[in-house]
């Protein structure tokens, strides 16, 4: 079955425009905006448009209003967002992001786990990446990370699957990061879930902590659409960073 990626409504391409013009400088960290009528003009886009692409942009942390001010950029606006499907290494970096070292580059055969979520057939080869995440010195995190076959990523989302084949195997980014970067025209919707658990004999090793320290698991799962292209398994020991959750229905 071919499935096709689905392309952004125009107010989130506005999003995108606007949020591009942050990252690239034209209007820095710290800057007001144009008034609404101006950057209208100057977009060559309706009010209306323009203010529900302000409205995300400041749900997302990259705008904030101040009164008799306007409009300005704040001073750590957020690499992307739009789909609120953030690196693991940003979501719980409170303002600086956790660096990421890369532990394990591979392909492998699917695990019960990714023969679950993404679907993948027996005999299927999944990139696998295992990354850490420190913060000042700490081991915050273990990430493990799956992408959907490369023939199904081609089909579904090549521009992500392009970017994971320039990767290089030691680059200090996380397969997440790689993908929400290649997404601009790509809408993704992700789930995740919550379990206790203890971290065991090999991840404490990686962590530096003892087996039976107290573990947050997050499993997470990525779509394009309804088909499943990224499956992974972060651990989280207990007194490293917090983890932001916000539940919805």
């Amino acid at each position: 079955m071919t499935v096709s990626g689905q392309r952004r409504r125009p107010v989130v391409a506005l999003y995108e425009r606007i949020a591009d013009a942050v990252h690239d400088g034209t209007y820095p960290p710290g800057s007001t905006l144009p008034s609404e009528p101006k950057l209208a003009a100057e977009l060559g886009v309706s009010r209306p448009a323009l203010r529900e692409a302000l409205l995300l942009l400041q749900e997302d942390g990259v705008l904030t209003v101040r009164r008799g001010v306007g409009r300005t950029v704040n001073d750590r606006p957020p690499r992307r967002g739009f789909e609120h499907v953030q690196p693991l290494e940003e979501l719980i970096g409170a303002g600086a992001p956790l660096r990421v070292r890369a532990l394990l580059r591979t392909v492998e055969e699917p695990t019960d786990f990714t023969t679950q979520h993404l679907l993948a057939p027996a005999r299927a080869e999944l990139r696998f990446w295992e990354s850490l995440l420190t913060g000042e010195g700490t081991a915050a995190a273990l990430s493990h990370e799956w992408a959907a076959p490369d023939g199904l990523l081609d089909r579904v989302h090549p521009e992500f699957a392009r970017a994971l084949r320039q990767t290089g195997a030691g680059a200090a980014v996380s397969m997440l990061a790689v993908l929400v970067g290649a997404s601009r025209e790509t809408a993704l919707n992700a789930h995740s879930g919550i379990t206790a658990t203890l971290l065991g004999r090999r991840r404490g090793e990686q962590l530096g902590r003892p087996a039976d320290t107290p573990a947050v698991l997050v499993t997470q799962v990525v779509r394009v659409g309804e088909t499943p292209i990224l499956a992974a398994k972060h651990m989280l020991p207990t007194g490293t960073v917090p983890l932001p959750v916000l539940q919805s229905h």
